[in-house]
């Protein structure tokens, strides 16, 4: 780690004058939106048959609750260091505060592989929903990847067009995801599931059964995007107690969420019968479930909702991607082509083109390959996003540390040294179990070492880069992690 004079402080003189938003949202709304985006029912959907399959079987649910502890005291150290930085941001903002220029650009590079990662994955999910939606509902036999090529273009235009879906849609859905969840939740518990309820899932036999690295890995991914609560800092309402409080209870919510659910549907097919049917039809698992125990018309709802929340997540993912790339451009770390906007539509769209084009690429090396969808594109590439972004969230924890070891700007001890230290202890646990485990996960430790470099690869060319940018221009250098940020 670094903690020379060339990372930032909270007075860095360099940084470019600030043009703040402003806003007065509460914790409620704050949590809302972040729940919005992390986009429920993907993970209850899609992400849960795969940990009940590869992770540790009816033991699942249980891994959302040690999830959930590393992570709030992740987010102790994160929110209080979201009060002194000069910008809210991601975090290669904290990276770059924290450590180094480098290091933050590393950081920047690994997220956007990481989050074009989790697209290839989801847009080969939507094209398994909808092609094994049809021939239930009677329909003809189409290939996956016709509906994943007409999704990724359907998101391409959008992108280029800088069309966004509408606020109101989004809470629509949202709240049609939570309350059909819910209510199936609901009707599995009234209903006594298939063997009668039992808390057998959260013992310590099943929660240490099967591949207790790969659960982890997808406990983990059901969490993904939390931290977005820091971005809203300036149009919070008193920032320096919304913040963290919406921090906090986006973290509660999503574990006991998720950990409730999953448990029901545990408890939906039996302790011993839930491998084999997650095995039989992983896609299908949910509406399965929901036609078992609210009827077909639900398991329909539940399958048109699946889509639209795979939809939602996938153009959620393309808008962060597709502003990184701009800022990079803009910033003069990419072509500055690639930093344009468009004329009409104020849109990011060069950047856009440009990672629609590589998903696009990447997707076609699939088909080509005959990879299956579910159990190895989308299995795959969450796991790997997943990996990124532990890789990322302890580099935070490392860079809080760090920041304020140096700066002394907060003196508290829990929030600035020991609960970002158990933190670091607990994601660094996390990460040397996932990394252990992950050849299990891909099939092959060839596979899994080239995914593994390729990850590291993206920190050091972030470092090289930055190197070359500061020995050429000095003032693009200092100005970095702040226009990335913009």
């Amino acid at each position: 780690m670094s903690t020379s004079p060339e990372a930032t402080t909270p007075t860095d003189a360099a940084a470019p004058p600030l043009q703040r938003l402003s806003g007065t949202l509460g914790p409620a709304a704050i949590v809302f939106m972040v729940i919005a985006a992390a986009a429920p029912l993907t993970i209850i959907g899609g992400v849960a048959p795969i940990g009940f399959l590869l992770g540790n079987g009816a033991g699942f649910p249980s891994l959302y609750i040690p999830a959930a502890v590393v992570l709030l005291l992740f987010a102790v150290g994160l929110s209080a260091m979201s009060r002194h930085i000069p910008r809210p941001g991601a975090f290669f903002t904290y990276i770059g505060h924290g450590l180094s220029r480098g290091w933050g650009l590393g950081a920047a590079f690994l997220a956007i592989v990481t989050y074009a990662g989790i697209q290839i994955a989801v847009f080969s999910y939507i094209g398994a929903v909808l092609s094994g939606s049809i021939v239930a509902l009677g329909g003809p036999d189409i290939a996956w990847w016709v509906f994943t090529i007409v999704a990724v273009l359907i998101v391409a235009v959008l992108g280029y067009r800088r069309i966004a879906l509408s606020s109101t849609v989004l809470a629509v859905l949202l709240i049609a995801e939570i309350g059909i969840v819910v209510v199936l939740d609901i009707a599995i518990i009234v209903q006594g599931g298939a063997e009668g309820l039992s808390l057998e899932p959260f013992s310590f036999q099943n929660m240490t059964s099967g591949n207790l690295g790969v659960g982890l890995m997808f406990a983990i991914a059901g969490f993904v995007g939390f931290e977005a609560t820091a971005i809203f800092r300036d149009e919070a309402r008193n920032p320096g107690r919304t913040i963290p409080r919406a921090t906090y209870a986006s973290v509660i919510i999503i574990g006991l969420f998720y950990a409730l659910s999953t448990w029901a549907i545990v408890m939906a097919w039996g302790v011993g019968s839930i491998v084999d049917v997650a095995g039989a039809d992983p896609e299908g698992l949910l509406a399965a479930t929901t036609d078992t125990y609210l009827g077909g018309v639900a398991a329909v709802a539940v399958q048109v909702l699946l889509v639209t929340s795979l939809f939602a997540c996938v153009l959620s993912f393309h808008n962060v991607v597709a502003r990184y790339l701009h800022a990079m451009g803009s910033a003069g770390v990419l072509p500055r082509a690639v930093g344009r906007r468009h004329g009409a539509h104020g849109s990011p769209h060069i950047a856009s083109l440009v990672q629609s084009a590589v998903v696009l690429v990447a997707l076609l090396l699939v088909i080509v390959l005959g990879l299956d969808p579910v159990l190895e594109v989308f299995t795959w590439l969450s796991g790997t996003t997943t990996l990124g972004a532990i890789a990322l969230m302890t580099l935070t924890c490392v860079a809080v540390l760090v920041y304020f070891g140096r700066t002394r700007a907060d003196r508290r001890p829990w929030n600035t040294i020991i609960a970002p230290a158990l933190g670091l202890i607990g994601l660094v646990g996390i990460l040397v179990i996932v990394i252990a485990n992950y050849p299990v996960l891909v099939g092959s430790v060839v596979t899994a070492v080239i995914i593994e470099a390729i990850l590291a690869a993206c920190l050091i060319a972030g470092l090289v880069v930055a190197g070359i940018i500061r020995a050429r221009r000095p003032q693009v250098y200092t100005d970095l992690i702040d226009s990335l940020s913009a």
